[in-house]
């Protein structure tokens, strides 16, 4: 399992080497405007930047997290450090061993697999929620979200269908949309960020991009015309494709091409 992942990985052009300093400072800007003015404090920083260098692969999977370097990288000392660290295991993108200390989490194709059957009833349920309860101006936005993601799409020729984060992402957004805070805490904090990393490191690019695109419309339609019914049933529905799409890309990375036939004079011609 872990070489097919390792393939996949290499498919999706994954950034394994380490933050360039061009990177970090970038990261650490955009986590100071997310929350407003630079009101951030240092283990906010660093925590925003080492998120995203996980979640995107620049930090790659199973490499271990120093302390000495990443305090002399981020220009902060080990308090703020550790605090970051610790949020990011709170996420489940980091775990500590003994004796060995906080490395980032492997990613495994069993592993992705399980997020999917988890995610699949409770989006359902979320999405459920969300036609019942989203307001008009938020059914509009969700709306409008679609329609900005069918140009990125067709911008990418069909091959690609990467969201940005939170309220730019459609699942995100339907979540919220539900109001209800288990369901948020358990989607948007518990599993959010793990699913992030998984679909940039294996998912971005895919064929299922224009029928993943063609399902968020209909569970936009459902949840536009308040059907929780339908809108539960119609991201079930896309949950269990999206997995049994990655199902058979992993079994065709196990399987690998056909080994090439050798011409053997010695064999007798039909």
């Amino acid at each position: 399992m872990s070489d097919v992942l390792s393939t996949m990985r290499a498919s999706a052009e994954p950034r394994q080497a380490p933050l360039s300093p061009s990177f970090a400072a970038r990261s650490v800007d955009q986590a100071g405007s997310r929350g407003g003015p630079r009101a951030n404090s240092a283990a906010d920083c660093v925590f925003a930047v080492l998120r995203r260098a996980i979640i995107e692969g620049h930090i790659a999977p199973g490499s271990k997290l120093s302390e000495p370097a990443l305090a002399a990288e981020h220009a902060v000392s080990r308090a703020p450090l550790r605090e970051a660290i610790g949020r990011l295991e709170a996420l489940g993108l980091v775990e500590r061993r003994a004796r060995v200390g906080a490395r980032v989490v492997a990613l495994s194709g069993t592993g992705l697999i399980e997020l999917y059957e988890i995610r699949e009833p409770l989006e359902g349920t979320a999405a459920r929620l969300a036609a019942e309860r989203m307001s008009d101006a938020a059914r509009a936005e969700l709306s409008t979200l679609i329609e900005h993601h069918e140009q990125e799409v067709e911008r990418e020729n069909g091959q690609a269908y990467f969201q940005q984060e939170g309220d730019l992402d459609f699942h995100y957004r339907i979540v919220q949309g539900s109001g209800n805070g288990r369901l948020i805490r358990i989607l948007c904090d518990d599993l959010y960020h793990l699913m992030r990393m998984y679909r940039c490191q294996f998912g971005m690019k895919s064929h299922r991009a224009r029928d993943a695109l063609k399902e968020h419309a209909l569970v936009v339609e459902a949840i536009v015309a308040r059907d929780g019914e339908l809108a539960e049933w119609l991201m079930r529905r896309h949950v269990r494709a999206s997995r049994q799409g990655v199902e058979r890309q992993l079994a065709a990375k196990r399987s690998g091409p056909p080994a090439p036939q050798r011409f053997n004079p010695h064999e007798e011609r039909p």
